[in-house]
């Protein structure tokens, strides 16, 4: 006869070999009734059934038959029984859990709509956000020129930071947004996974100058005295000797003093074009900018306004102010105020599906504010209490960073 931790040690190894095909069956009995059904059955008719599917004459009863007590092998049997036992619950825990977690509808589009994994967020000036960045190499597009080796090198050393409870759909579309807009591609399309790992296909630019001259509009270009600041997009107003011509810039460039090259944290030209390559110090500002002085600029103006432009030899520059964004000025008074907005999808069965605003008392039993709701028709602004929402609304809510947790929380 064996030792008491030799027994022990044996029913262990008997109850790991025998306890799989039963923690088998109690997670698919956990994660079936629980998905299916959406009740969670008992655990511990679960461990009943495993234990006798683990081959022990009468289940758990075994524990009280004397013929297996008092045997000689008793505390391997014993052993064995508890083993299969704990293997069971565990397994029957998890299955319940993935049951009531896994989506009832499952599809690539359901997958994009997800958020980023938690993992990947970062706490960044007060609020969660996500850096965003290609992972690998960026592929060429089909039909398309090959990326220049040093476009390439640039796109994959590019990243940027999202606000992370935004979908991953509308991740991909921003971030391909901004490739497109920064490096001035031809056409790109991203990928994100949960993880925040993007991967890219980009098409070189195939234009220049046109591709940034708006539909109906036409690029003239004039000497004049630049001032210093001057970025691609301001609304500037050119005056000549018989006109005065409002456009956009589109392109712009300070002419050197003498034969020297102009250097410095911001670029002499918009199209980076005389940029120092032997300049490593970092650019101040993302925007290339003029260094101010004499040079050339190219405006974006009407039909009409382009034969008095190209007539004149020279032009007078005046910036036009362009005023705060609205938009952004409302999200720094709500940040002073420690208030956020955030978008919120109303959830089938949640809190707000098939009532109204008024009905739930959002203000009273949240301290939220709801500043508009997205429906199938369009928007609502400001919506009243008798907007009745629906499974797949989205809301607009203000409110502190705890409040909107919980809203969120019975919302969606």
């Amino acid at each position: 006869m064996a030792s008491l931790p030799v027994e022990i040690l044996l029913g262990i190894y008997l109850g790991i070999l025998t306890g799989i095909i039963p923690a088998l069956v109690a997670w698919g009995l956990g994660f079936g009734f629980k998905y299916f059904t959406g009740v969670s059955i008992p655990g511990f008719g679960v461990v009943v059934l495993a234990v006798a599917l683990a081959g022990v004459n009468g289940g758990l009863l075994a524990l009280a038959d004397p013929n297996i007590t008092q045997s000689a092998n008793a505390p391997t049997i014993t052993t064995a029984i508890l083993v299969v036992t704990a293997i069971s619950l565990y397994a029957h825990a998890k299955g319940d859990q993935l049951g009531s977690n896994f989506p009832k509808r499952l599809s690539l589009s359901g997958l994009r709509e997800k958020t980023l994994s938690r993992d990947v967020v970062e706490l960044i000036g007060g609020r969660d956000e996500v850096r965003i960045r290609v992972v690998g190499d960026v592929a060429d597009m089909e039909g398309y020129p090959p990326l220049p080796d040093d476009l390439r090198a640039e796109l994959r050393e590019a990243s940027y930071t999202f606000p992370a409870d935004l979908r991953v759909s509308e991740l991909e579309e921003r971030f391909a947004e901004r490739l497109r807009t920064e490096f001035d591609l031809g056409d790109v399309t991203v990928t994100i996974d949960e993880q925040g790992r993007a991967s890219a296909s980009a098409a070189p630019p195939f234009s220049g100058l046109s591709k940034r001259v708006p539909a109906g509009k036409r690029a003239v270009s004039v000497d004049a005295l630049i001032p210093t600041g001057l970025a691609r997009g301001d609304e500037v107003t050119l005056l000549t000797a018989d006109a005065q011509v409002r456009g956009t810039v589109v392109s712009a460039k300070s002419k050197p003093p003498g034969d020297a090259t102009v250097t410095g944290p911001a670029a002499p030209t918009i199209d980076a074009a005389a940029d120092d390559e032997d300049e490593e110090e970092p650019a101040a500002v993302r925007a290339p900018t003029t260094s101010g002085g004499e040079g050339r600029l190219t405006a974006a103006v009407t039909r009409t306004d382009a034969g008095p432009l190209v007539r004149a030899s020279n032009a007078r520059v005046v910036v036009e102010a362009r005023g705060t964004r609205l938009e952004y000025e409302l999200i720094s008074l709500l940040r002073r105020s420690n208030r956020r907005f955030r978008r919120l999808t109303v959830a089938a069965g949640g809190a707000l599906d098939g009532t109204t605003l008024g009905t739930a008392s959002v203000r009273e039993s949240y301290d939220v504010a709801v500043l508009a709701v997205r429906k199938p028709t369009g928007w609502q602004l400001v919506p009243r209490g008798t907007v009745e929402l629906a499974a797949g609304d989205e809301l607009y809510a203000v409110g502190t960073r705890e409040a909107l947790d919980a809203f969120a929380g019975d919302v969606a």
